[in-house]
């Protein structure tokens, strides 16, 4: 899915990126305010959803190798941020959606979430497997 299509399934406002960077493609993405689990559980994801507004989300999606940041609920990144993303190479949008609804309207479109869980095992807090 091209980042174009994304802004335009979740109606956002594409604050860093040129013409040609809306025609990335995206394979999956994931949603998450805490970095820390970003770091931790997510694999080959190329777009980041997330409504926690400060540099380190755009540091922890150059680390990953991101292509895209859309910030949720209308949040908006400062000039500090955006900046760091122009000099990641990384898209930045901002959607007045919610996550969990910007998830699903991705989701239903057809990206895909990436998941590696193996077999399919729900997860709960405690990166237990449930049973």
């Amino acid at each position: 899915m091209l980042i174009r299509e994304i802004a335009e399934i979740l109606g956002a406002e594409v604050l860093c990126g040129s013409e040609s960077d809306l025609d990335i493609d995206i394979h999956s993405a994931c949603g998450g305010d805490m970095m820390s689990d970003v770091l931790a559980f997510v694999n080959n994801h190329s777009l980041l959803l997330t409504g926690l507004v400060n540099p380190q989300v755009i540091r922890t999606a150059g680390m990953l190798d991101m292509r895209c940041v859309v910030f949720v609920r209308d949040k908006k990144p400062t000039a500090e941020i955006l900046e760091l993303a122009r000099a990641s190479g990384i898209v930045v949008l901002s959607s007045s959606l919610r996550m969990f609804t910007s998830c699903g309207k991705l989701y239903s479109a057809g990206l895909s979430g990436g998941c590696e869980c193996g077999g399919g095992e729900r997860r709960h807090g405690n990166n237990q497997p449930s049973i």
